[in-house]
């Protein structure tokens, strides 16, 4: 146990969560008005009515702010437990749904998305400060519904991982693709038929005894 006073503590004053808030929400407000190439930490740091000193003690770069504004946003979802995975699956998807909703956040996902394409660090980032943070969300629904009996247990460590990937590969896309792609609507009904396809279909590729058990 630690037993260090404050007198000898990192010198320094404290970050400020309210500063933080700020800057963050003036970074998505930003990217979606203005577009990556446009926005400078300058200009966030205007709009939060913050020092530039501010931002650039906590951001060394663009990248990093938009990345933290996104995963920010990502980090509200939650898992429910409404003792079915299908019910828990259909919760996620229209939360999900509902923050790319939001102007702001698909503003940013989008512009961070396309620059990404021509940038494999910025990909790399995406997926440790997006992709990689939520898929304990998967992870925890699957040790529930395992719990639970409504799923058996994977064979091995490599498919148990495989499984999880595809579980958050599947949501995410389907659900991008149904609001940003095809511009329809992600209904109740439509979450429903998602997690009905998907859970029997997990179903289906964990059970060893089954052909996709055993798919490599």
């Amino acid at each position: 146990m630690s037993h260090e006073t404050p007198s000898v503590r990192r010198a320094g004053r404290p970050r400020s969560a309210t500063a933080d808030r700020a800057i963050l929400d003036a970074a998505r407000a930003a990217i979606a008005e203005v577009g990556w190439a446009r926005v400078t930490l300058g200009d966030v740091a205007a709009r939060a009515g913050v020092a530039k000193t501010t931002l650039y003690r906590r951001w060394p770069g663009k990248n990093e702010l938009v990345l933290d504004a996104l995963a920010d946003l990502f980090d509200s979802l939650r898992l429910p437990d409404h003792g079915s995975l299908a019910r828990d699956v259909e919760d996620v998807v229209l939360q999900f749904a509902a923050l790319l909703r939001e102007p702001r956040t698909r503003g940013a996902l989008m512009a961070v998305l396309a620059e990404s394409t021509q940038d494999a660090a910025l990909r790399e980032r995406i997926r440790g400060a997006i992709v990689d943070r939520q898929k304990h969300l998967v992870l925890r629904g699957r040790e529930r519904a395992q719990a639970r009996g409504e799923l058996p247990a994977e064979p091995d460590a490599a498919t148990a991982d495989r499984n999880a990937d595809m579980v958050f590969d599947v949501i995410a896309g389907a659900v991008l693709h149904r609001l940003l792609v095809s511009a329809e609507p992600v209904t109740a009904a439509w979450a429903t038929a998602l997690a009905t396809l998907l859970t029997r279909g997990l179903a289906a590729l964990t059970d060893p005894g089954s052909a996709g058990g055993s798919a490599q």
